[in-house]
């Protein structure tokens, strides 16, 4: 599995699907597995920018592992998104149930994400909910990144601000054959 981190707004998105596309993996987006699956107050409260908890947070993502063969490779866009799911996923690591063959950190400024997300109008995207998830992306994203590196899991800080294309071409420079 290839994992895609960094803020929203950052590229994971696009680029996981490129990713994908070139190589013919499947890509596995838990944000579009929500959007799908979750409704009623839980999906209002998402599109405020809340986060649903990790008990349900595992379990979809234990649903989407189920679709795919885990044993091929794959594009994972979205998880985890703290540190209880980044200790589920280095367990699975260890107990031989996944195989990490990368982390892609996608890296942009909070400026660069606020012009994205603005311009891709969702209605969870807005000035709030944007500053919430760059603090969020600082609080919990920048400390699974360590938590990988500490488990001996790849992690490789990919440029997001750069054209579409280079972004693509950094991340295929650092990807192991």
């Amino acid at each position: 599995m290839i994992i895609f981190m960094g803020v929203a707004g950052s590229g994971k998105s696009v680029q996981g699907r490129m990713l994908a596309d070139e190589k013919g993996y499947p890509w596995l987006s838990t944000g579009e597995f929500l959007r799908m699956l979750i409704s009623g107050q839980k999906r209002k409260d998402m599109l405020h920018g809340k986060l649903i908890s990790d008990k349900e947070m595992l379990q979809i993502v234990q649903k989407i592992f189920s679709m795919v063969d885990v044993s091929q490779e794959f594009v994972l866009d979205g998880f985890p998104r703290t540190s209880e799911q980044a200790d589920w996923l280095v367990n699975q690591v260890k107990h031989g149930l996944l195989k990490i063959s990368a982390v892609l950190h996608i890296q942009a400024s909070e400026e660069v994400v606020r012009d994205r997300l603005l311009g891709r109008g969702r209605p969870d995207d807005h000035d709030d909910a944007i500053a919430h998830r760059f603090k969020e992306y600082q609080g919990a994203i920048l400390p699974i990144l360590e938590q990988f590196k500490q488990a001996g899991i790849r992690v490789f800080e990919i440029n997001g601000e750069q054209d579409v294309l280079l972004v693509h071409k950094e991340i295929m420079g650092v990807l192991p054959e």
